[in-house]
């Protein structure tokens, strides 16, 4: 149960050749990533006929030996991937199948990467419903950024740490803009926020998007970006106008006034002012 997913890199494994002679194209043999907990074993498989070009994208589930769930899987583009794909060969978690909420029912967690510069990253979680004898799935966007799977408060079961990706340009360039800490619980079928729930994780978050702001503000932006991602995890904590306090003293910006209520409206807007 360590970490399971990485933030995403932009880095790409494998190059699939589709050569023809005469009109006649070879047949393109298909990737297949595996994962297995018990006697579940969970199957994407794919056809990579390009450099960067997935096609023919299905996952399969077989319980006890028997096929329960079979089908093709939409994608956003060609470009649509799975994160196995992008993972060294050796890497025994391509496709993880482990319970995620104590139920003893093991869910799979297919990873899929769209492609492009920063975006964007997704999780489709299926989970065994007995009385109908299938998986229901949901889809969980994770935008630019991706997950840690980790058991954070030690109770056998993992969450999912992550980001708010909506703080993503929100006030700057991608690569200045700061996020918030998020984390997520699958329970029966659903995703959950349960960030808050973590204070000690929040504060260390805080801290260390403090001390980047320190080091960034002289650069771009005047380091608003890491600012504004300070500022939410001092909500999270309930500490928000001693956030706003040292936000507005630290902050120099000729914009700062229209900073400031930006900021506000975009963190009411988000949830993070109540």
């Amino acid at each position: 149960m360590k970490s399971i997913r990485s933030f995403i890199h932009q880095s790409l494994i494998g190059l699939a050749i589709l050569s023809g002679m005469a009109g006649f194209a070879t047949s393109v043999e298909a990737e297949v990533i595996t994962g297995q907990l018990g006697n579940i074993r969970a199957e994407i498989s794919y056809e990579q006929p390009q450099e960067y070009q997935y096609k023919n994208v299905q996952i399969k589930i077989v319980r006890a030996g028997k096929i329960v769930l079979e089908q093709n899987l939409p994608q956003d583009s060609e470009y649509d991937r799975p994160i196995g794909a992008l993972l060294d060969k050796n890497d025994q978690n391509k496709l993880p199948v482990l319970d995620l909420d104590g139920d003893k029912e093991p869910e799979v967690v297919a990873d899929f990467f769209t492609g492009g510069a920063h975006c964007c990253t997704y999780s489709l979680i299926y989970r065994y419903d007995s009385k109908a004898n299938q998986y229901k799935k949901i889809r969980h966007e994770w935008g630019n950024g991706g997950y840690r799977l980790k058991d954070l408060d030690q109770d056998g079961l993992p969450e999912f740490e992550s980001r708010d990706d909506r703080f993503a340009y929100a006030f700057t360039a991608y690569a200045a803009s700061g996020y918030p800490l998020q984390i997520w619980q699958y329970r029966q079928g659903k995703m959950i926020d349960v960030t808050r729930r973590y204070p000690k994780l929040i504060y260390a978050h805080a801290f260390k998007l403090w001390q980047t702001f320190l080091s960034a503000r002289n650069e771009v932006d005047n380091g608003k970006g890491f600012l504004s991602a300070y500022l939410a995890d001092k909500y999270m904590l309930g500490q928000g106008e001693d956030g706003w306090q040292k936000v507005k003293q630290a902050y120099k910006g000729s914009d700062r006034n229209k900073y400031f209520a930006d900021l506000r409206k975009f963190l009411r807007e988000t949830g993070y002012i109540k």
